[in-house]
């Protein structure tokens, strides 16, 4: 009997445990929330309630712990006014940790922390370096978070793995650091709203980055990358100038799809850089990009398909994909089935020789632009492989002012065919000898973009989804 009162006493015990942790009332100060996450531990759930919650250090969360807000509009964790770090180690090194501050942050991640989550809150500066950091943490999961204000970026990793970022806002936050705030003195490399060094296996979606801050300085990064590798950036909302920046280092299948651009996304690497086992270092398609100065190049491994380019006459400064190096790049590439509309200064112009690239199946239509612009609509360095560059089946249309299509006397042993060309001046320099493929687009082009799908794209026409 004593056995079966104690059995029954341990249950209820239980019972009581897990009806406790689940009706367990969310913090609803600033010291209890310091002193849930100080004590709590590994894999806790931290619920915190609406208000304002004032740091004055970063809070560190334990690993697999979960904090989780009562929404963006409710929940609000910012720095204290007395809390202001220095900014001299600003800008951060980029590529290390050494030089950077990492206590700057409204969270610090553990090193190499996994299953950290943090949802339903707004991170706000305004005298921090940023909202979180962390070094070496797997399957982080950051999502419906707002981060704003900060002064160099939002969301500061090295070696992150299997993240999962989405449904988050960045509103001004980070940039081009001046220096004792003072406008004019250039505080060097601009940070981003995500700045990630070595990405492997992540997914970025559903995001929205905007500047709201005219005061700030005009740079502004979306999503910031030193290597990524098997990763996805896809329905993403970015009204920034520079979009997304994946440079230098030795990229891997990532994937950018389904985006809506308003700035650019730079992908350079000296000599295009290797092209990896799976033969692909970027695929970018199915976005709708609205600047003329679109893709900064040279990238061997790239496939850039069924996006639609809708760029303004009125802003013509830029061509479509430019690359400005000098090392001579081996390639492949390829550039097809895009719908492309008013090009500024062209469509491809590429300061390097680059070869084995291919240009096919697109739909181009140049208009007059407000400059004008009369140059042609590909440039190529004049030692290209010419043999490996391809321009066929495309449509492509000049309304208005007549542009040729080509800018230099090398690039016309380029194997031009079966293009439907329109008031393009110097078609009587091409063979263009036709076949029986249709040109144009394989198959029409039609995708939901941005946040959740917030834009259709229709072949030329755009409509918000709702």
């Amino acid at each position: 009997m004593s056995s079966r009162i104690t059995q029954s006493t341990t249950s209820l015990v239980v019972l009581f445990q897990i009806i406790s942790f689940g009706l367990a009332a969310p913090v609803t100060t600033t010291e209890a929330l310091v002193a849930a996450v100080n004590g709590g531990t590994p894999g806790e759930t931290i619920e915190v309630g609406p208000g304002t919650f004032e740091l004055s250090a970063p809070l560190v969360p334990k690993p697999g712990m979960t904090i989780s807000g009562a929404g963006k509009d409710k929940t609000i964790l910012t720095g204290a006014a007395s809390w202001k770090p220095s900014p001299q180690s600003l800008p951060d090194p980029e590529m290390k940790t050494q030089g950077l501050d990492p206590q700057a942050y409204l969270v610090r991640l553990p090193d190499k922390a996994a299953n950290v989550s943090l949802a339903g809150m707004t991170l706000r500066g305004p005298s921090l370096h940023g909202a979180i950091y962390g070094y070496g943490p797997t399957n982080l999961h950051l999502h419906d978070l707002r981060i704003e204000d900060t002064l160099w970026c939002g969301i500061r990793t090295f070696s992150m793995q299997r993240a999962r970022i989405h449904d988050c806002e960045f509103i001004d936050a980070g940039g081009r650091w001046k220096r004792g705030g003072k406008p004019g003195i250039d505080g060097g490399i601009t940070g981003g709203a995500i700045f990630a060094v070595w990405m492997k296996d992540s997914e970025i979606a559903h995001n929205r980055f905007t500047r709201a801050q005219t005061s700030k300085a005009d740079e502004f990064y979306g999503i910031k990358c030193r290597q990524g590798k098997r990763s996805r950036i896809h329905h993403n909302t970015i009204e920034v100038n520079f979009s997304v920046e994946l440079p230098f280092e030795n990229d891997e299948d990532v994937e950018i799809d389904h985006n809506i651009f308003h700035g650019t996304i730079s992908i350079p690497k000296h000599a295009g850089g290797p092209v990896p086992e799976s033969g692909r270092t970027f695929h970018i398609h199915h976005n709708c990009f609205r600047d003329s100065y679109s893709i900064e190049f040279v990238r061997n491994g790239v496939e850039i398909d069924h996006n639609l380019f809708d760029f303004d006459v009125q802003k013509d400064h830029g061509n479509l994909i430019s690359g400005f190096g000098k090392a001579p790049a081996k390639g492949p590439a390829s550039f097809h089935d895009n719908l492309v509309s008013n090009p500024g200064r062209g469509v491809i112009w590429i300061n390097e020789p680059y070869s084995n690239l291919a240009i096919h199946n697109n739909h181009i239509v140049a208009r007059t632009t407000t400059t004008p612009r009369s140059e042609g609509l590909f440039g190529f360095h004049r030692d290209c492989d010419f043999d490996t560059i391809a321009i066929r089946d495309n449509i492509i249309e000049c309304i208005g002012q007549p542009r040729p299509l080509l800018r230099s006397r090398e690039s016309y042993r380029s194997t031009i065919q079966n293009n439907i060309l329109t008031n393009v001046s110097d078609i009587d320099q091409l063979d263009n000898p036709q076949t029986d493929a249709k040109p144009g687009l394989s198959t029409p082009l039609k995708f939901d973009c941005g946040v959740h799908g917030e834009l259709i794209v229709d072949g030329w026409k755009t409509r918000p989804a709702n």
